[in-house]
């Protein structure tokens, strides 16, 4: 029998708007765009492979309670993945509703029975048919405190022992699962959103919503399961890489970036080929918007503006990209720097967002003196007041200039006198 082929993605996070403008067709962020094409990318890629079951390893929006045209839009890609093959939605810590009493944000697909969609919000297995054959599911959603240790008596535990028993709770349900799982002769998957203990982390640390519960590795790569589909961190990676004996581990990571604490990860989903006892996978980039970082050192430079537009106009990296300036600057530099030109050499350059220009001034050694100001000058002692007060950079070296001025006159009378 030919392998099952399996499509893993996970953490779409749509309604992200950072570093986006509105687009005049569609009244959406340029950013919430970029995620949607992702997903059709994705999905593209599924249709001309031949996909036989889609796993989204849980949070689809940015937040639990995302607006209806955010809802529209991933709506849309759901009806093109479950027209193409079954759809295993996991729930992740973004797609908890605030409260007990109220629906996640992709409940609404198990109450309308979509068609070839499982909404996996407890921690169950399942026999999905596909047409290459029978694959066991093993869901372990996002881990709720609360509910994990419902019949624990917790009072008077600190928070170390608390997180210990909760760990203990997550081992229990895992085991559970890979033993309910190896009684089927099938390909078996288990997926989850949490973190695993090792992991390393991406920029979802920014965006957190709840308090993390850390899963020891142990109890995650467990032989019983063929392959074992993670969500909830952003960076990609595979934690049981290089050990024999084990099933892969993947995080497919997210699809898109989402800040610059992403720059030079790559972004992409997981394709599997999958047969018990054996899965064969790759990670598959898209082209996910670029983030770029610019860094100048601009302190000894005589033209500031003119050497950092000369350093834009010979990147090739810029178009289409989210870029950030960082530049190195002394008060006299920072007084001959133009931004306004720099910010013109950028859209010249065909950005896609100009993150921010940030400049950062060296202070002279007398400002960042301390002890007494006995044997200090005026202006010396000037600009040790404005620092003190947090006037910010630009400000300073003005009325630093402004005082010189007064500061020459002063020093003139007192001469002539």
């Amino acid at each position: 029998m030919a392998p099952i082929r399996v499509l893993h993605f996970a953490d779409v996070h749509i309604g992200m708007e950072n570093y986006g403008r509105t687009d005049p067709e569609t009244g959406l962020s340029s950013r919430v765009r970029d995620f949607i094409r992702r997903m059709n990318e994705m999905i593209d890629f599924a249709r001309e492979n031949d996909v036989d079951l889609a796993i989204f390893a849980g949070d689809a929006f940015k937040t639990r309670n995302p607006n209806p045209t955010y809802q529209r839009e991933f709506a849309w890609c759901v009806r093109d993945l479950t027209a193409l093959a079954p759809l295993v939605m996991l729930v992740g810590n973004h797609d908890l509703p605030p409260t007990t009493l109220k629906a996640s944000s992709i409940e609404i697909y198990d109450t309308l029975a979509v068609p070839n969609v499982w909404l996996a919000d407890t921690y169950e297995n399942k026999v999905i048919e596909t047409k290459r054959g029978s694959v066991v599911v093993g869901a372990a959603p996002y881990p709720i405190r609360s509910r994990l240790l419902e019949e624990v008596e917790t009072g008077g535990l600190t928070i170390a022992e608390t997180d210990h028993m909760l760990q203990r709770e997550m081992s229990a349900i895992l085991n559970n699962l890979a033993a309910d799982a190896d009684q089927y002769e099938f390909p078996r998957v288990l997926t989850g959103h949490f973190t695993v203990n090792g992991a390393r982390f991406g920029s979802e640390r920014g965006i957190m919503l709840g308090r993390d519960i850390e899963v020891l590795p142990s109890d995650i790569a467990d032989p019983r399961w063929d392959y074992v589909a993670m969500g909830h961190i952003h960076k990609h990676q595979n934690i049981t890489e290089g050990r024999e004996g084990l099933p892969p581990v993947v995080y497919s990571g997210s699809l898109e970036r989402i800040d610059f604490g992403e720059e030079h990860d790559p972004k992409g989903f997981c394709w599997v080929e999958l047969e018990r006892g054996k899965a064969v996978w790759e990670f598959q980039r898209v082209k996910a918007r670029p983030f770029v970082t610019i860094r100048a050192d601009l302190r000894q430079a005589d033209d500031p503006t003119g050497d950092l537009i000369m350093e834009i106009e010979e990147r090739i990296d810029l178009d289409d990209a989210v870029v950030r300036v960082i530049v190195d600057l002394t008060p006299i530099t920072e007084a001959r720097f133009n931004e306004g030109l720099v910010r013109d050499a950028l859209r010249q350059a065909h950005v896609n967002s100009i993150a921010a220009i940030r400049k950062e001034v060296e202070q002279p050694t007398r400002a960042r003196l301390g002890g007494s100001p006995e044997g200090l000058t005026d202006p010396e002692l000037l600009d040790r007041f404005l620092m003190a007060k947090g006037i910010s950079e630009e400000r300073r070296v003005e009325l630093m200039q402004a005082a010189d001025a007064i500061f020459e006159a002063r020093n003139g009378k007192e001469t002539a006198s």
